[in-house]
């Protein structure tokens, strides 16, 4: 598809209409009633309160008050103030419940997961952009289950030999890539991660460092990232506004999702076509894949037109999954060796004393090396890359520990909180794998684990937590056997003091930053390019 194309899509994400009349007009009437119906809610009387949170505005609710970024550190603080776990806020006619423990987390999600399992349905993204197909995005019912069963089918951990092969032979053939260009460590992540995915998905090959697939994978999954935020687009307020033409003055937005439908479009359809092609004109030489192991099942049974969607679905949700989280956490863990050299230091020992530098780390060392295994635990912990996670909805009125939670409540758990508990892990703002080791270095099944929290409750627990936690610790342990990393320096050889900002978002990442890559001796850099010549 032409760059021009592209080009006209305002990425921007803002409501900002011009002021014409027509459409003034309609906002106008749009928002009255919201805040109007926000303002009958709000004097019905009702015996059960809601859960305590910041002081509501007469029609307004919280919207003057509501975080806009670092959400997650307001909401904590706000606990705190009201001594609960469980705060609630209102704006624009909509309930938010905010979950800052675990404890509460695990008795809605887990144990009430009947009437918490749903997700909220934006107009923007949903509705006009078309994500209402991909797992993570699509509202409790059959639909969901049928995908969610397939992908566990293929995705299991008793399968866990066909994803880590694939896995071991990107991580070879793109980690040597640092010797030449270690400035280029984070399109590298982003390339194997999406590369994984990909291969796992629909047995497609990577076409070098620019792939046209994994690029297109980048461009659709942030652009339904954005579009999620709350707020991002007014016709999420004011929802009948997806009936006013493309064509009338300040309907912006109608542009805007067109052309990003067409991108969603795309994304789920042309990987998967070209897998699809593949199969017909040489089955015999694919790669294995999500999408030949299941239509080669179907083809059996007769069922592949009936089951076509729910192919295409799944594959879509497996190739969206090594595009943002996974490559974020990689991030943080370049950012943590930055800060913490006597952590990269320890690390190294352990796996010299292992490896003795003969060979690169494998999966079946695993229990064999504890500290790193800390290592990419506290990477989930330290910097958690979803601190909101995917908000849950309600289907049903509730009551929770003498407090009212309505149907079409959106909830989130608060997981940054949840894993900066002092109780659970003490000193929480430093980087420590030692907290998950006991007296004998081994891993304490006494701590809690970050995974637990990091990927989510319930039913809606990210059924690919295991494949992303793999790739993480691969990753982690073959950087850390073969490269140091280092502030990066000056035009006069001299460090500079590691200073990283971050992206505040739904995927909390840091932004582009320097560091120093170096092989650790020329036997690890003979380690890595016959791995790379080998893969």
């Amino acid at each position: 598809m032409p760059m021009q194309f592209w080009e006209e899509v305002d990425l921007r994400m803002k409501a900002d209409p011009p002021p014409h009349l027509p459409m003034d007009r309609l906002i106008l009437a749009g928002v009255v009633s919201a805040f109007l119906a926000l303002y009958l809610r709000s004097r019905r009387q009702r015996r059960i309160p809601y859960p305590p949170g910041p002081r509501k505005l007469p029609l307004l609710g919280n919207l003057l008050n509501m975080p806009t970024r670092l959400e997650w550190e307001t909401y904590a603080r706000w606990g705190k103030e009201f001594n609960s776990d469980v705060i609630h806020l209102q704006a624009a006619g909509r309930d938010l419940v905010v979950l800052n423990s675990m404890e509460s987390a695990v008795e809605l999600f887990d144990k009430k997961s009947s009437i918490y399992s749903s997700r909220p349905q934006f107009t923007m993204v949903n509705e006009l952009m078309g994500w209402n197909w991909i797992l993570p995005m699509m509202a409790y019912g059959e639909r969901w289950k049928e995908r969610r069963r397939l992908f566990q089918k293929h995705f299991s951990s008793r399968n866990a030999h066909v994803y880590q092969a694939t896995q071991v032979e990107f991580v070879r053939k793109t980690i040597p890539r640092l010797l030449d260009h270690p400035d280029e460590f984070l399109p590298m992540i982003r390339h194997m991660a999406g590369g994984i995915s990909i291969s796992l998905a629909y047995g497609l090959d990577v076409k070098g460092q620019e792939d046209p697939f994994v690029d297109l994978s980048e461009r659709a999954v942030q652009s339904a990232v954005d579009a999620a935020i709350p707020g991002a687009f007014l016709v999420d307020l004011i929802p009948w506004l997806k009936y006013v033409p493309e064509w009338v003055p300040g309907a912006r937005f109608q542009k805007t999702a067109r052309l990003l439908r067409q991108l969603q479009e795309e994304f789920r359809n042309a990987p998967y076509n070209e897998a699809v092609k593949n199969l017909s004109s040489d089955r015999h030489n694919v790669k294995p894949s999500f999408v030949s192991g299941t239509l080669g099942d179907l083809e059996e049974k007769g069922e592949v037109e009936r089951q076509k969607d729910v192919i295409k679905d799944t594959a879509g949700a497996v190739f969206a999954a090594g595009t943002d989280t996974t490559v974020a956490t990689l991030q943080v863990f370049f950012v943590a060796m930055l800060y913490y050299p006597d952590v990269q230091r320890k690390a190294q020992e352990e796996l010299d004393r292992l490896l003795g530098g003969r060979r690169l780390p494998e999966f079946k060392d695993e229990e064999s090396l504890p500290y790193v295994s800390a290592v990419v635990k506290e990477l989930l912990r330290w910097q958690p890359v979803g601190p909101l996670g995917i908000p849950h909805y309600t289907s049903e009125d509730d009551v929770y520990k003498g407090y009212f939670i309505p149907k079409g409540s959106i909830v989130v758990s608060n997981i940054w909180a949840m894993l900066q508990d002092e109780h659970h892990y003490p000193d929480p703002s430093k980087f420590k794998p030692e907290r998950f080791l006991g007296e004998n270095g081994q891993l304490d099944p006494k701590v809690r684990d970050p995974g637990d929290i990091a990927f989510g409750f319930g039913r809606r627990t990210c059924p690919g937590s295991h494949i992303a936690t793999s790739i993480l610790w691969l990753t982690v342990a073959t950087i850390l056997s073969t490269f140091n990393i280092s502030e990066a320096l000056d035009e006069h050889g001299l460090p500079i003091s590691p200073s990283v900002e971050y992206h505040s978002g739904l995927v909390y990442h840091p932004l582009p930053f320097r560091c120093t890559i170096r092989a650790r001796s020329p036997a690890a850099e003979q380690l890595l390019r016959f791995a790379a010549d080998a893969s």
